[in-house]
């Protein structure tokens, strides 16, 4: 901007030190390729951190993992865990599978 202003006032020489916009209107289809420029990159800005939540959130199940295989009881524990969290958040009714092999031990025929 300093150039341009030295050779249009040089000539008449004219010095110009300081100049301050006051008001700057920029035409529409600029105004929203600027709006859509900066959209596209809060986009890519969140989808950069997505992909890093993801990927420290698969380094703690495998971590969490390792650990549960190290201890057969850990998997036990934790199962117990969750149904703990679920019973506290709602009234809820849990079904547990079981194997009908588990079952018939427990069942007489009535002969």
């Amino acid at each position: 901007m300093q150039t341009v202003l030295d050779e249009c006032t040089g000539a008449w020489g004219i010095k110009v030190e300081r100049v301050e916009i006051k008001d700057v209107r920029l035409p529409v289809q600029l105004q929203r390729a600027m709006a859509a420029e900066a959209e596209a990159a809060r986009e890519a800005r969140a989808k950069v951190i997505a992909a890093e939540g993801e990927q420290k959130s698969a380094r703690a199940l495998k971590e969490a993992a390792e650990v549960i295989a190290q201890s057969p009881a850990a998997l036990q524990l934790r199962y117990l865990q969750t149904l703990n969290t679920i019973s506290a958040e709602k009234n809820s009714t849990i079904i547990f599978p079981l194997p009908i092999d588990f079952i018939s031990h427990f069942i007489r025929p009535n002969v």
